[in-house]
């Protein structure tokens, strides 16, 4: 299947590194605004055809779908665009900026017939979906604590007055956009949207957020999230229930998941990875769009819909 490619960042490096594992993945051309920019990713990945214009690109016949890994301001826009030209989309978390963008997004999917995935990259994993069919295994939930909180070299500049894009909202950045979407999504896939959430946020001057926790209420059990580009973590996440503890090394990409019961006895439920994270949702985009599937099983368009909920609350 060949891919367009739109976004020449470090996202898209590690995406293309993954997917050369998949047999039926290669990239038929890439757009950029500068011919230059364009010309010089191109020779780094051995890609063919370079596109100055996108609508040229998704019309050129050199792609049947496209990765898009440019800011997060423009992924509607340009999946819209892209699959009313018939283009088949994997698009970058997260999906979109507002509610209206995604609603817009699934209608575009819908009417014309073209698949539509949220990379989000940890849902996919063999471990990921393992965690799901052992969920139940703790007893009656009580509650989630799910963090990723990661300094930002690009922090560092900030404080020097240098502005990068991390760190300007009008592109959809902060650390709600970029870290925390890997807290809400996961915790969706297992339990569903809350019944009310509380939030906390510290703003920087550009008006990003730096950092930021919210408390999802579900009645019966609570998701604690808390995510940051401007202090670090080293702890394991959690699903508390009544009979034990579900640790998890990493919410963004799990390979360690240990459950250990209240009796003491410990069970590992993870299953080895054979490929790079980001592997397994080029896998599961490819099945979707030979199997003519406008959405997948998985990540599916109600569950970008609902994370889209809460992350722009």
């Amino acid at each position: 299947m060949k891919f367009g490619i739109i976004g020449t960042n470090w996202i898209t490096d590690r995406l293309l590194a993954a997917a050369k594992e998949h047999p039926e993945f290669s990239v038929g051309a890439v757009y950029s605004r500068t011919e230059e920019t364009g010309r010089a990713f191109a020779e780094k990945h051995n890609i063919e055809h370079v596109y100055t214009d996108m609508i040229e690109m998704f019309q050129s016949g050199d792609i049947e779908a496209v990765y898009i890994a440019s800011p997060n301001a423009f992924h509607a826009e340009q999946s819209i665009l892209a699959m009313n030209n018939g283009i088949h989309v994997l698009c970058e978390k997260p999906a979109v900026t507002s509610l209206i963008e995604m609603d817009q997004v699934i209608k575009a999917s819908n009417d014309h017939q073209t698949t539509y995935m949220e990379a989000m990259k940890s849902t996919v994993t063999p471990t990921f979906l393992n965690l799901k069919e052992n969920l139940a295994k703790i007893g009656p939930l009580r509650r989630f604590v799910f963090h990723y909180n990661q300094y930002s070299s690009r922090y560092d500049k900030y404080k020097d007055g240098i502005i990068e894009n991390a760190f300007k909202p009008e592109l959809g950045n902060g650390a709600k956009t970029d870290l925390g979407v890997y807290c809400i999504a996961p915790i969706v896939h297992l339990v569903g949207e809350p019944k009310s959430v509380l939030k906390n946020t510290y703003l920087l001057s550009t008006g990003a957020d730096g950092q930021g926790s919210m408390i999802l209420n579900y009645d019966e059990f609570e998701a604690v999230i808390m995510y940051s580009k401007i202090s670090d973590s080293h702890s394991p996440n959690e699903i508390q229930g009544e009979n034990g503890v579900i640790e998890i090394d990493k919410i963004s990409d799990p390979e360690k998941i240990i459950i250990k019961y209240k009796d003491g006895q410990t069970e590992d439920i993870s299953i080895k990875h054979e490929f790079n994270t980001m592997y397994y949702e080029v896998e599961e985009f490819i099945k979707c769009v030979k199997n003519n599937q406008i959405e997948s099983t998985i990540n599916t368009h109600e569950i970008s819909r609902s994370v889209t909920k809460v992350l722009t609350l």
